[in-house]
């Protein structure tokens, strides 16, 4: 066993916990003697316990995890909150049942038999470390010999588990049918839905995919709703100053607020925490039209598309209309028609919230008009455009301050800043040694006041909007991304992923 790295306490609420690790052991040994593997360093397994002399009990973790294991001291109440989350099953039957006698499946792969039980609680299973990771997706990826799990976290792909081919299609059976799918059907795509637990703050709505590969059917489950109390516009990662021009510009009574960016982005988040804002401060009648309904808000009233074109986007909106909304939101404006009835319905009074695909703010009135609508009413109606991304959040325990070298400040066209302090990633035990925590959106906000409508009324191209908002000293995403960076908030690595560099 190898020596301890630290005497300091571990605040478990802070600590990033891998399921990988955590779920290893059984829920009796965690709560019985107040320990818990939280994740792995190099060869090692760092284990959270109260007692680091509890030689008994580590010797059971590193039976469990098959690795060494160094034990790092804890507050206790952080990691008993910690240990409760972890054993608390979450079942698709609806009902949330602590079992402290938990064993995970994750110790071997040949320890899963096929008999109903077993791919019940391996389906537990997964959907327990999901959540307990955050995830955003699971991806069941079948290969030749064996089949991988990988959970979506902060943007990025992760390995959770292998199992056993023989497993493969029990498992994906057995999802088939929570999911309303014909689990006789192998050879054409499907797609599916249900949802995990019963009580109103931890519902989960689970959308499945499924679409035939040469190896057998891959399965993707998008988990949405999660995380509705983060739905707040102080939770999005907007300046002081940013937040004062976007709450500013959703308060108007009517007129048209445009996010873009693409798929991923936290367009749809930004726009549900700009509604909770609103209805926060007084009555409103709320509609949206979305496909899917990504988080359930109460309040308002969401429409969902459907596949089938029974509700179509078309007939949801006209319909909508008929409803005297306040504020209509509409979850994507694809097409001409969709983009004339948001025109329409931002010109007779509704303050419509909508998203687009372009690259900036500034190209979205370039894209609206190339969908036939007519520059003088973008200028008449449009309130702001915002482009947004993500990026993920450098954990403030282990970020590790660098000087900005000479390429970096070239590729942002900042040659000024050679020199300057910004930050790097680390890796530690809060973070689970990626260096990161979480993700933040970086935005380019475009308020439109009269001068601005009147040259979006003149049909202004994408360089005079740009030029326009240089003369203005209105930031672009690269200013956000590069203020986000010289506070220390992301690295030079993550702005270099989402915001093209010159």
């Amino acid at each position: 066993m190898s020596s301890p790295l630290t005497t300091n306490l571990l605040d478990m609420d802070q600590v990033k916990i891998d399921p990988k690790w955590a779920l290893r052991i059984p829920g009796n040994l965690a709560t019985r003697r107040k320990l818990l593997p939280f994740t792995k360093q190099g060869e090692d397994v760092l284990v959270a316990c109260v007692d680091k002399e509890d030689l008994q009990g580590l010797k059971a973790v590193e039976r469990y995890v098959a690795a060494p294991v160094i034990p790092h001291a804890a507050e206790p109440e952080s990691l008993q909150r910690a240990i409760n989350r972890i054993f608390l099953d979450l079942n698709q039957t609806g009902q949330n049942q602590a079992v402290p006698t938990r064993t995970a499946f994750a110790n071997s792969p040949t320890n899963i038999s096929s008999d109903g039980d077993s791919i019940v609680a391996l389906g537990d299973e997964i959907f327990h470390a999901a959540m307990i990771r955050q995830a955003t997706d699971i991806h069941i990826e079948p290969g030749t010999q064996i089949v991988r799990v990988h959970l979506r976290v902060d943007g990025l792909l992760e390995e959770y588990r292998e199992i056993p081919k023989e497993i493969h299609q029990p498992l994906i059976s057995r999802l088939k049918v929570l999911a309303g799918m014909d689990i006789a059907e192998r050879r054409a795509p499907q797609d599916g839905r249900f949802t995990l637990g019963t009580q109103k703050e931890q519902m989960t709505d689970v959308r499945a995919a499924t679409i035939p590969t040469k190896n057998g059917e891959r399965m993707t489950l998008r988990l949405l709703a999660t995380n509705k109390h983060q739905l707040t516009l102080e939770n999005l990662g907007m300046l002081p100053s940013e937040a004062r021009v976007f709450e500013s510009c959703i308060s108007h009574p009517n007129g048209l607020v445009l996010l873009t960016g693409p798929t991923g982005c936290g367009k749809s988040t930004t726009l549900y925490a700009a509604i909770r804002q609103l209805i926060g401060h007084k009555a409103l009648n709320v509609i949206t039209i979305e496909d899917p309904v990504e988080y359930v808000i109460d309040g308002i009233s969401q429409v969902e598309v459907d596949s089938a074109d029974k509700v179509s986007f078309h007939k949801a909106l006209r319909s909508g209309l008929r409803h005297d909304p306040d504020v209509l939101m509409i979850g994507e404006i694809r097409d001409e028609v969709t983009a004339e009835i948001a025109i329409k319905a931002a010109l007779t009074g509704h303050l419509v919230f909508a998203t687009l695909h372009t690259n900036s703010a500034a190209s979205s009135l370039t894209r609206l008009i190339n969908m036939n609508v007519q520059a003088f009413l973008v200028g008449a109606v449009s309130r702001l455009f915002m482009a947004q991304r993500l990026v993920r959040k450098l954990c403030q325990h282990c970020r590790q301050p660098v000087e900005m070298d000479e390429r970096q400040a070239v590729a942002i066209n900042r040659e000024s800043l050679v020199g300057s302090k910004i930050f790097a990633a680390g890796g530690c035990k809060y973070c689970a040694g990626s260096g990161f925590v979480g993700r933040t959106g970086l935005f380019e906000l475009l308020p439109f006041d009269r001068q601005l409508a009147k040259m979006a009324s003149s049909g202004a191209d994408e360089s005079t909007l740009n030029q326009h908002m240089a003369d203005e000293k209105i930031p672009l995403l690269l200013d956000d991304a590069i203020t986000k960076l010289k506070l220390g908030v992301t690295s030079f690595s993550e702005i270099a992923t989402v915001v093209n560099l010159f």
